[in-house]
């Protein structure tokens, strides 16, 4: 031991064989070695977290052209729809079916008369097709209200007689 070890005694002697004397240079290499793995690790992880906010900021951007994309293609969607839902267009596409307009409608009031005279569709002539037109007004006192609806009563048909022909020829009794 060294000579200032050897003059001290009971606890301080012990104390001072665990402090190194020596130089405090290696005291001091762990330390440093501890700090320059903080600060790599440090910047290791500030750099994969860098990356990663890039990576999730181009899918962003791209997510938002996609939705710009998708927005473009339902408002011309919608434009298709509407110009199909025209009036004119839905006339022109029924006339391709073969439809023709209605006559004028008949309307039931809630007592049971009838409002109206009911017509038949009128179909297409060799002059060209009979131009759309709206019924008018309904009025809400009909001039002839006619009878009430339950003055009519259904008229069900007696079953024909059944006739010699409609007899098979195993039930017609043989003389």
């Amino acid at each position: 031991m060294t000579e200032p070890a050897k003059q001290l005694k009971g606890r301080a002697a012990r104390l001072s064989r665990l402090m190194p004397s020596g130089p405090a240079q290696a005291a001091r290499t762990p330390f440093v070695l501890l700090v320059v793995l903080l600060l790599g690790g440090g910047l290791i992880t500030l750099l994969l977290l860098n990356s990663s906010l890039n990576q999730g900021s181009f899918e962003l951007s791209e997510l938002k052209k996609r939705t710009t994309e998708l927005t473009d293609e339902e408002q011309a969607l919608q434009q298709d729809v509407d110009d199909r839902s025209a009036l004119g267009a839905l006339e022109r596409r029924a006339r391709e079916l073969g439809m023709v307009p209605g006559g004028s409608p008949a309307f039931l009031g809630p007592d049971g008369t009838v409002r109206g005279v009911p017509s038949r569709a009128a179909a297409e002539t060799a002059a060209g097709p009979v131009p759309l037109s709206l019924p008018g007004p309904v009025p809400l006192s009909p001039p002839d209200p006619g009878p009430p609806l339950a003055a009519f009563s259904p008229q069900v048909p007696a079953p024909p007689a059944p006739s010699a022909a409609a007899v098979p020829p195993a039930a017609v009794p043989v003389p």
